[in-house]
């Protein structure tokens, strides 16, 4: 098997084949909803002593893409930040576009992000839309001129896809933005506070894990999370690296776990994945080791975490280590910046407003957003060779380098 991108067309095909598999919890209506790992409502560490300043009285003009079971369009509080307006939605279900509409505060609506591009007035846009066609609308919205916050996988599957991508962004000249949850988990947050301040030293060990279990498949549009191979969807994990460091993934050895559920049977399935569990371990650019978990068919609670350990010191909920380390770390703050009246942090460990802030901070102050396009591939792309990888039992594996 190799990482060929599937198609609308493609997924169209299988969709009737799939649709016994979606989960009994969830309808196509919206009424319903699954039980989704990673929704639920935790507290994170705000500094509670600061008080939000704007860096421009500028509203940005927002397009959102994409209400579906997960309801993420509306989420992450673009219709509460005060430098946002949020002047259109879509979404390609009737209903759907409708309710986003409602949750957005929103009037004007669009059947199809195709239609939504060509609105001139529109600045940016958030794309929550189904993860193989993450680069198919990225790239459609940057040739329309706008910048664009995207849900994850950055890609799906496909290396070619990387490039285009890329080039993309790079024609563009606009930010692109990855919408990964992890960067802004309070354990990443302040672990890459300290490594930008030295207090790892060089990193030696990271561990990062998404455990979400999939007994049956979530409803998706034309069934895309049917089966889906662990490790393309591999950010929740990978980023306790590449958006603690900043460093990238070199090569890869990855096992894969065949497992009895029926939608992880290759012949239940649009990819032929056999696999309900991938584990990796990586080589890192600065020639350290970490081990990434995605699995799908582990019962028990769900989890998006990661710990790291370097030269100078460790971090698993909190920071210990010797005496060099610790002398830098106590002179930093950990905790979140204040966020603006009327934004709540969100779910997936309070990191929903923390990416919408950045990204149009990163707008208003014409700079690089935590997860740009870079980290956004090299956190990524090592998911796909991963897979191969597990494919070849266990084959070792270059994982390609991206850089501007």
């Amino acid at each position: 098997m190799d990482a060929k991108h599937l198609s609308r067309r493609t997924f169209m095909a299988i969709s009737a084949m799939g649709a016994g598999l979606l989960s009994t919890t969830s309808s196509l209506d919206g009424k319903e909803e699954p039980k989704i790992q990673g929704f639920e409502q935790k507290q994170t560490q705000v500094d509670t002593g600061q008080v939000w300043k704007p860096v421009s009285d500028r509203k940005i003009k927002v397009g959102i893409v994409g209400y579906g079971c997960c309801k993420f369009g509306a989420m992450f509080g673009y219709q509460d930040h005060p430098n946002v307006e949020v002047v259109a939605v879509s979404d390609l279900i009737p209903d759907r576009c409708a309710g986003l509409a409602v949750a957005c505060r929103c009037k004007k609506t669009y059947p199809s992000l195709e239609e939504m591009v060509k609105d001139d007035s529109i600045e940016a846009m958030f794309i929550a839309t189904d993860a193989p066609n993450h680069v198919n609308h990225v790239v459609k919205a940057m040739e329309k001129g706008k910048h664009v916050m995207c849900a994850v996988p950055a890609v799906w599957g496909n290396l070619e896809e990387a490039e285009r991508l890329l080039e993309a962004v790079k024609k563009s000249g606009k930010i692109y933005a990855l919408n990964e949850t992890s960067a802004f988990r309070d354990s990443a947050y302040s672990s890459r506070i300290i490594y930008e301040a030295g207090g790892f030293g060089k990193m030696i060990y990271t561990e990062g894990e998404y455990f979400h279990y999939f007994s049956k498949a979530i409803e998706s549009y034309l069934g895309w999370r049917i089966g889906l191979p662990p490790q393309w969807y591999p950010t929740h994990s990978n980023a306790f690296y590449t958006c603690v460091t900043g460093g990238s993934f070199t090569e890869v050895s990855c096992y894969g776990h065949k497992c009895s559920i029926e939608q992880f049977q290759p012949k239940n399935n649009p990819y032929h994945n056999p696999f309900g569990s991938e584990v990796a371990l990586l080589r890192t650019s600065e020639g350290g080791m970490a081990r990434m978990a995605v699995c799908w068919d582990t019962a028990g609670g769900g989890t998006e975490s990661g710990r790291n350990r370097g030269e100078l010191g460790s971090f698993d909920n909190a920071y210990s280590g010797n005496q060099e380390g610790q002398k830098i770390v106590q002179k930093l703050n950990l905790k979140k910046p204040a966020l603006p009246p009327g934004m709540q942090a969100g779910y997936h460990g309070g990191s929903h407003a923390y990416l919408t802030l950045d990204f149009i901070d990163s707008i208003l102050l014409n700079r690089k957003p935590c997860v740009d396009i870079i980290k956004a591939l090299n956190t990524t792309v090592p998911g796909i060779v991963a897979h191969l990888s597990a494919l070849k039992d266990g084959e070792n594996m270059k994982i390609p380098q991206y850089r501007l």
